[in-house]
């Protein structure tokens, strides 16, 4: 028995994501006193994938082909399932970003293998085999018992620490017979954000809600978040305002997120906004109600006008970044 873990590859490169991936699934197969297989489908050339093994990868298989540059749902659970099979996975490891969301059901089904879905821990126990997870929109917690053979496990964002793991690790290439035409997804537009760093990808995140009061206030939003390198976000009646644009609205019916570190300016925070941000590792709160739900979430906070506080903590960075 091994566990197998799917590495997602963006245009041939692997991000944090993926090294999160086999960081957790390494120390898991320790756990069960076994090996890490990585899977990676798509092309990736060899220098990228050697990088896996960095983190405790035993084995990677590389299935290189075009057919695997648009996510086809069928296909690559399909090819998944039969990695696993042949790896005798008594484990499969996804991320939880909406790849993750979309294969682990359709493998469940066909490796007839329990889900646990957003684990953020290693398990609890392996027997049985028990997980532990979020729920409530992360106001909760629960463990999670899965009694059948295989286990599918999807990894919340940024909830497990990078672990350099060097092993010894095997290469394996492996062919790909499948025709292209029995791919049924294709891409017919692609845009693509450029000049702003992806909300998915961000360390650090300073969103802003209603208490900004104003388009026109979001100047030293901005700016704090350009000193930090950071993303930038908003709660969903700005963005229903058309103050910010909708690619920048969090929450459970936007994009879910899980920074190191979250800068909520201005945000009340209704349990829809917490849904997709209380993974985040740090949540600073800025607020003029001292009783804002923002807060309970929150690890620091400060209770006053935004528009008061925003200038004078872009001066403090800009003071501790010239020392």
């Amino acid at each position: 028995m091994s566990v197998l873990v799917y590495t997602e590859n963006w245009e041939g490169k692997f991000k944090k994501l993926s090294f999160e991936l086999v960081s957790y699934a390494s120390k898991l197969a320790e756990m069960l006193n076994t090996t890490t297989t990585v899977l990676s489908l798509g092309n990736v050339e060899n220098d990228e994938l050697s990088e896996l093994g960095k983190y405790g990868a035993d084995k990677i298989i590389n299935m290189r082909s075009d057919v695997f540059t648009v996510l086809d749902n069928q296909l690559f659970t399909r090819v998944i399932a039969d990695v696993s099979d042949k790896e005798n996975a008594g484990v499969v490891i996804l991320s939880n970003n909406n790849t993750g969301k979309a294969l682990a059901p359709r493998l469940s089904v066909r490796l007839k293998a329990g889900i646990g879905s957003g684990v953020s821990r290693l398990p609890i126990s392996i027997n049985p085999f028990v997980v532990y997870k979020r729920a409530y929109s992360g106001n909760a917690y629960t463990h999670v018992r899965i009694k059948t053979d295989v286990k599918i496990l999807t990894l919340a964002q940024n909830s497990f620490e990078v672990i350099e793991n060097k092993h010894s690790v095997t290469m394996e290439n492996q062919e790909v017979g499948i025709d292209p035409a029995t791919v049924k997804t294709s891409v017919v537009d692609l845009q693509k954000q450029t000049g702003k760093i992806l909300l998915t990808d961000a360390e650090i995140v300073v969103s802003g809600g209603r208490g900004m009061k104003s388009p026109d206030n979001w100047g030293p939003l901005l700016e704090l978040a350009d000193l930090l390198g950071a993303a930038t976000a908003c709660s969903r009646p700005v963005s229903d305002e058309g103050w910010r644009g909708h690619e920048e609205h969090t929450g459970q019916t936007g994009k879910i997120i899980a920074p190191n570190l979250y800068f909520a300016i201005g945000i009340s925070g209704a349990t829809q906004h917490l849904a997709g941000v209380s993974t985040s590792k740090y949540i600073v709160a800025i607020n003029t109600d001292k009783d804002a739900p923002i807060f309970e979430a929150a690890q620091y906070g400060i209770v006053g006008d935004a528009m008061k506080i925003l200038p004078r903590l872009v001066e403090a960075v800009k003071e501790m970044k010239s020392t």
